[in-house]
């Protein structure tokens, strides 16, 4: 093992000490992005702290897999990083559902983390712009293009008589009061005519805004499931 990294320090295809500087650098740059995209953009709207160590843990991962093991194998490098992402995907996210949002975050700072990983393809201000475009993007989308100025909740409703296109207002009249939420919009889905039950996905104003898991849930869970 000794003579394995003596032989890997020693050979003429790795400066030590400017690739490790480069390396480190690089590796520096890439988790303070990561972080300030996970911390700044992410998690005050999904207060999901199991994914913020996701997130970081796998960003982390992917870099270094680049970065150190797969260092001046351009395709290997990349197909390694994506391959290993569809293994974590197949064995532990299908296991849960995993909502869009995080999911699209996880391909997102896994893209960034192999571009930072490239640390022979990319000088310094190179991966310094590709980190700032990554982060203007997300900032732009959260504050822009993001509709989660609005809450959406599913709801169970036993009133069908309510659900009737000329009788919306009361609808909403009587959303609002039992909720005591401002109603923006509401849809109507199936109807149980034998219970006098309606599904309902109501859309309201959220000045939180934030995102509530526990609101895409389509039924109450039993007693023993808390």
């Amino acid at each position: 093992m000794n003579n394995l990294f003596a032989d890997f320090f020693s050979s003429s295809n790795f400066a030590f000490t400017a690739d490790i500087a480069q390396l480190c650098m690089s590796f520096l740059m890439n988790l303070v992005v990561v972080w300030i995209i996970v911390h700044f953009f992410y998690y005050p709207k999904g207060h999901r702290r199991d994914y913020y160590f996701t997130f970081l843990m796998l960003s982390v991962s992917i870099f270094m897999l680049i970065g150190v093991l797969l260092k001046g194998s351009s395709d290997m490098g990349i197909g390694a990083a994506l391959g290993l992402f569809a293994i974590f995907g197949i064995i532990r996210y299908r296991t849960e559902s995993v909502p869009i949002r995080e999911m699209t975050y996880l391909f997102f700072l896994v893209a960034l983390s192999v571009l930072n990983g490239k640390v022979d393809e990319l000088n310094f201000l190179g991966r310094l712009i590709i980190n700032a475009l990554f982060v203007v993007v997300v900032w732009v989308s959260e504050n822009f293009l993001s509709a989660y100025r609005e809450g959406c909740k599913f709801v169970k409703y036993d009133n069908i008589d309510l659900i009737k296109p000329e009788r919306y207002d009361e609808l909403v009249a009587d959303l609002e009061k039992r909720l005591g939420l401002e109603i923006l919009r509401v849809d109507v889905g199936a109807v149980d005519f034998l219970t006098d039950m309606t599904m309902l996905r109501v859309f309201y104003k959220d000045p939180t805004h934030r995102i509530k898991a526990v609101d895409r849930i389509l039924k109450v869970p039993a007693d023993n499931a808390f």
